[in-house]
């Protein structure tokens, strides 16, 4: 089961792709992280780890699967018994601003119900994730 948003942003890709790309930030941007601890020191690649708080749910370790600075565009997963959790983060142009999309794709024994479940509250950060992604963004400055 997935859930996606699409967010129109007044700002270039380029400037959109950098705060979406920036996770250790996202507590700043969006309510729906508390906090996140990379567990790796470099710059974020396939590989990278991270430790997620997000309220109402447990911390996961998310993993990138994969990044594509070219495209724009990045996946990590986390598991838990019986599911794996997806999360893709993409950027694209749209004339002189912005598109992005964030979608959660659930998959494994457990996790369509567990989607199911949850239904309310992906939608729910999603949505104030897309928000925060372009308040962001639109208010990004060198200093950021």
């Amino acid at each position: 089961m997935d859930f996606t948003i699409t967010v129109d942003i007044n700002a270039p890709p380029d400037r959109v792709w950098a705060v979406m790309r920036d996770v250790e930030s996202w507590p700043e941007w969006t309510p729906t992280v508390k906090k996140i601890r990379r567990l790796d020191k470099d710059s974020i690649a396939v590989g990278s780890r991270a430790l997620i708080w997000q309220p109402k749910l447990l911390p996961a370790k998310w993993i990138v699967t994969e990044l594509d600075d070219s495209r724009k565009s990045f996946t990590w997963e986390t598991r838990g018994p019986g599911m794996r959790l997806q999360a893709l983060h993409s950027v694209e142009a749209a004339g002189s601003t912005s598109r992005a999309t964030l979608s959660i794709q659930f998959s494994g024994l457990l996790g369509p119900l567990f989607a199911r479940l949850t239904r309310n509250l992906n939608d729910r950060y999603l949505a104030l994730e897309a928000k925060g992604l372009r308040e962001r963004s639109e208010g990004f400055t060198v200093s950021d």
